[in-house]
């Protein structure tokens, strides 16, 4: 921009004019670039191995533990895992939650959260390389693609080929073998929720509910597009992990990185050839080809890095072709590196401020809810004061109060509980209309809510004597179980005229 400043004219126009340098549209970047489509190479090692059996063991559990029974006694589900709406529980094996209870869960999901903090501290993206959904579901998405269209070089062969009765019936086989396994996992999903031989019967049958049917396709659909169409773009993109991880990260966290210092000046490598002068690194690019994310290790952490270990295996095996040492691509830290580099002798401190932190809140908050348990009571009572009116005067004089007692069974036998009043003189205490003694008990079946509505009584003589001493008359509620003899008191208020 030129930009003069002087003298104006008088008469002359002063608005300042702005050439704008045109644009070259040949060099402008594009906002959105397109994918670039993956194919991940089988490798061969001991980390490949270690996620096969992983994913066999957590497939295995998320498919068959809504089958696995748990006796709880009659009148209750035996299911051992279930949530279940409809009775406001959530049974897990012998625990059973109910609704106000809540804080267990969150207690649970503290624990996860904390335990994943500290794994990510002290070895990186495990969880995502390992146990993550999105990364087991795409694992076993790759191998049906594997075993119908063949390993990396066959399947890029396959996809630039032109379409054929061939091409078209690997492609149909593959696509619904995975249909298949997304309605086998909206399916598995919903037998959490419900008996699961019953509702696989309503489903085959087709008489369940439509929901369950919304339900499974909705999970159908999101398992078949997530693990079998986006796969690393779900990682890269709309997994918030990764922008989050960083912060659980610092100079002693291991992660999967490669070793510059050992590999470094790279390039090819004749059999012969002296290693004198080179690195060990002989650009093969395997550990590429076997990135499920399609990165380079050797341009060190980065963002859509979910700490597989896959380049470690494919690098091991060239390794041993070449006569070098395995570990080349490793798990590895920041302060390891700066020590081979500086030769300070440091190394990574596994115990350090943040996993002492992290292992410490993990202890407290395992403790507390496991004292939580055990401290458990199996009996929980409310006791609810009649609101409108707050009192009656009785033609008598007297003045009556109601209260609804509200006795929550836990246990898996049925309970008979005395209701009696304690420290109101005076008084008397009445089941509804009657004044039959014998009928405050209040029998409770097992894992039941049950009320009944009571009436305390109490001479206007004795309210008028007793307001003259206090200010509010407090008084117990006292549920007896009959065969523990064990108490619970709840403390309530009597109302009455102020005059």
């Amino acid at each position: 921009m030129d930009a003069r400043v002087g003298h104006v004219p008088e008469g002359q126009d002063t608005e300042l004019h702005v050439d704008a340098a045109p644009v070259n549209k040949e060099h402008a970047q594009p906002l959105y670039a397109d994918r670039e489509k993956v194919y991940p190479k089988l490798v061969s090692g001991k980390f490949r191995s270690a996620k096969w059996i992983i994913m066999a063991v957590t497939l295995g559990i998320y498919y068959l533990t809504p089958w696995i029974r748990w006796d709880r006694g009659p009148m209750a589900p035996d299911q051992a895992v279930l949530v279940d709406f409809p009775g406001r529980r959530f049974y897990f094996f012998f625990i059973e939650i109910w609704p106000q209870e809540v804080y267990f869960i969150t207690g649970l999901l503290i624990l996860a959260a904390v335990s994943l903090f500290l794994v990510t501290s002290i070895a990186g993206r495990v969880w995502c390389g390992y146990t993550c959904p999105q990364t087991v579901w795409t694992d076993l998405f790759i191998y049906i693609e594997r075993m119908i269209e063949g390993d990396r070089n066959k399947r890029m062969r396959l996809d630039r080929a032109p379409w054929s009765a061939s091409k078209i019936a690997k492609k149909a086989t593959k696509h619904f073998i995975w249909l298949v396994i997304a309605v086998a996992t909206g399916g598995a999903w919903v037998f959490y929720f419900a008996d699961a031989p019953t509702l696989a019967r309503e489903l085959i049958a087709f008489e369940s509910q439509p929901i369950v049917y919304l339900s499974i396709g909705l999970f159908t659909f999101t398992t078949y597009m997530l693990g079998g169409i986006a796969r690393e773009q779900v990682c890269t993109y709309m997994c918030p992990w990764p922008r989050i991880q960083g912060a659980m990260f610092d100079e002693n966290t291991f992660a999967v990185a490669y070793k510059e210092d050992r590999g470094e000046p790279r390039g090819a490598h004749k059999k012969g050839a002296s290693w004198e002068g080179r690195g060990d690194c002989i650009d093969c690019n395997q550990c590429v080809a076997a990135c499920p994310v399609g990165i380079d290790i050797r341009d060190g952490l980065q963002l859509e890095c979910i700490q597989c270990a896959l380049c470690i295996d494919a690098c091991d095996t060239i390794m041993d072709r070449v006569g070098r040492p395995r570990g080349l691509i490793g798990y590895d830290s920041l302060q390891n590196q700066q020590a081979r580099t500086t030769g300070s002798g440091a190394r990574t401190k596994v115990v350090r401020p943040r996993t002492i932190i992290y292992s410490t809140v993990l202890v407290v908050v395992g403790a507390i809810m496991l004292i939580a348990l055990l401290l458990r009571a199996e009996t929980e009572v409310n006791v609810i004061a009649d609101r409108n009116p707050l009192f009656v005067l009785l033609s008598n004089g007297d003045i009556r109060n109601g209260y609804t007692v509200k006795i929550l069974n836990k246990g898996d036998a049925a309970t008979d509980f005395e209701v009696s009043i304690r420290g109101l003189t005076g008084a008397s205490l009445a089941r509804g209309q009657t004044r039959n003694e014998s009928n405050l008990v209040l029998s409770v079946p097992a894992d039941t809510l049950e009320s009944g509505k009571f009436f305390v009584q109490l001479p206007s003589a004795e309210f008028q004597r007793l307001t003259s001493e206090e200010k509010t008359l407090q008084f117990d509620i006292v549920i007896t179980d009959t065969a523990s003899k064990s108490e619970v008191v709840e403390s309530v208020s009597f109302k009455g005229p102020v005059s």
